[in-house]
């Protein structure tokens, strides 16, 4: 298991308040101490990937945070490919899926066993989190840069009442700097599904430029005052469109000399495509489609954006024409 990629950034010297915005990544350094940090807000990207499928409302906030969190922890990185999380348990929800490319495209998938999430939901005092969502199982931290490049991974055991909790353990446990998250979804006033996290990250003494005082015992009281403002921050205040993410910076770490960033903008972004599909069905032998045939069409479902890819016979000879 190899550790993930050093942390991301350039500097923007224009720190100038903008606009508050949704689907962005707003990364930042607290220049008193040099920790790195990033605040993320999601809107209709997000609400975008979750009602391309009928999640059950128990789920739904679950598959959210595991998006959120996606890109709370990639925008963080230096990759040129994939960074991918993934929960695996052995509850009613057997796994959540997201993934986010270097170029910001996002999307997230859930499977779930319908029959047992009912079955839970009537125990007496059922609360929706981690562990009666999944059960025992694990988190996996993934960047694929390509078939030629190294594959980094970290996995952590769930633990937790939440997907933060378990992403905390996982920095904690690991031999990553120290890191400090907080995180929310929900729905606002219009019934669309919204996401806001920020994260702090420390620096290697080595890229922590002329601001950080190494004395012994310094740092470690730097760190402690940064994550105790961290905490303060509240749900309002992350998804509130009326409140620009830079205010919301100065607000929380005015005191810590916050440096913007440049932003990032974030979409939804599958990857599917009908050459895709097509090259996945020259790896099944064609007689064997037969049982996928409905009124003479095969049909394949992307299980990430719910797209449907129709091949009749004529596509099918098209597909398999040299094969």
């Amino acid at each position: 298991m190899n550790s993930l990629p050093p942390v991301a950034g350039q500097p923007r010297h224009d720190t100038n308040a903008v606009t508050a915005e949704f689907d962005i990544c707003q990364p930042f350094q607290l220049d008193s101490s040099s920790f790195r940090g990033r605040l993320i807000r999601l809107g209709p990207a997000l609400d975008e990937i979750i009602r391309r499928h009928n999640y059950p409302d128990e789920l739904a906030p679950l598959l959210a945070d595991t998006i959120l969190l996606a890109a709370t922890l990639a925008s963080g990185l230096k990759y040129d490919g994939i960074f991918t999380l993934q929960t695996k348990g052995d509850g009613p929800v057997a796994y959540t899926v997201a993934d986010v490319t270097s170029v910001g495209d996002l999307r997230g998938y859930a499977r779930f066993d319908a029959d047992r999430l009912t079955e839970q939901r009537a125990h007496k005092g059922f609360h929706a989190d981690l562990g009666s969502l999944l059960g025992a199982g694990y988190v996996a931290f993934t960047v694929d840069q390509g078939e030629h490049t190294e594959r980094y991974q970290g996995i952590v055991e769930l633990r937790g009442a939440t997907l933060a909790d378990a992403v905390r353990h996982y920095f904690k446990q690991s031999e990553q700097l120290a890191a400090s998250i907080k995180s929310f979804v929900s729905k606002d006033a219009d019934g669309q599904w919204v996401g806001g996290a920020i994260m702090l990250q420390a620096l290697p003494p080595d890229d922590a430029g002329t601001f950080a005082d190494h004395q012994p015992g310094v740092r470690e009281e730097d760190w402690h005052r940064a994550a105790v403002l961290l905490e303060t921050v509240t749900a309002h205040e992350l998804l509130d469109p009326a409140l620009s993410v830079n205010e919301l910076i100065y607000r929380l770490f005015h005191e810590e000399s916050p440096r913007i960033y440049e932003r990032k903008e974030l979409r939804p972004g599958c990857r599917c495509s009908r050459e895709r599909v097509a090259g996945a069905l020259r790896s099944i032998d064609r007689a064997d489609l037969d049982d996928m045939r409905v009124d003479g069409v095969v049909a394949v479902s992307c299980e990430f954006c719910n797209a449907t890819y129709n091949f009749n016979d004529t596509d099918l000879d098209e597909v398999y024409a040299g094969f």
